[in-house]
């Protein structure tokens, strides 16, 4: 049994998990909108309803930016990347004792939703998620770049900024976002992050490769 993870506020954690069988839960557009409107209703600590009575009331959430910090939110997120079959989170935890309430809420919401639009029963996910510490400066760089290259390295898309389902374009493209909103990142020029990420994207699909080629 895999030991339970202690979450402390202020610590960073790498989140990711898989759908079950390799299943492309997130390869739709919708369904990737999906999945960060909940990430985004979710992490408000004054929600006292689910989404999908939300959405029956109001009709529509205005969702605007993942990155864009919230009034009383359970995570601050540093950066992410949605895929076809999983997706990576880099997020701040604020709220210890709710965090894993919170992943639990989006994930058991996306599985309703997903199991009602395709009639299906049955878990979404593989397991539950995983979380990794990130114990320095330069782990952090390096798994933000990691996640924003994953599309790459998948073999999805030739350039990290044509994923729409992720925050490499914020960074590379919005002026003063690094020194004023993700501010955990030590890398503050937009330019420099964007080198920093696109000259290892060659490596990270030999890694790939070379990773699958021991597997299998």
């Amino acid at each position: 049994m895999r030991r339970k993870e202690i979450f402390k506020d202020g610590e960073l954690y790498h989140i990711l998990n898989r759908s079950i069988s390799g299943f492309n839960i997130l390869k739709d557009i919708n369904n990737c909108w999906r999945f960060l409107e909940l990430l985004d209703y979710y992490n408000n600590r004054l929600v006292d309803c689910s989404f999908s009575r939300f959405l029956k009331e109001n009709n529509k959430y205005q969702y605007e930016n993942l990155l864009i910090p919230k009034e009383f939110p359970f995570v601050k997120f540093i950066c992410f990347s949605l895929m076809p079959t999983h997706y990576h989170l880099l997020l701040k935890i604020l709220d210890e004792n709710n965090f894993s309430y919170y992943i639990s809420n989006v994930e058991n919401s996306f599985s309703r939703f997903f199991n009602i639009k395709f009639k299906r029963k049955g878990p979404l996910w593989e397991s539950r998620f995983r979380a990794v510490r990130i114990k320095s400066e330069e782990q952090l760089l390096h798994v933000s770049r990691y996640i924003h290259l994953n599309p790459v390295t998948d073999y999805l898309i030739e350039k990290a900024e044509d994923w729409k389902f992720s925050s490499y374009r914020d960074f590379i493209n919005k002026k003063g976002f690094l020194n004023e909103i993700i501010s955990e990142v030590s890398i503050k020029n937009p330019k420099t992050y964007q080198q920093f990420v696109e000259n290892q994207k060659d490596y990270q699909r030999k890694l790939k490769m070379i990773k699958k080629t021991i597997l299998e």
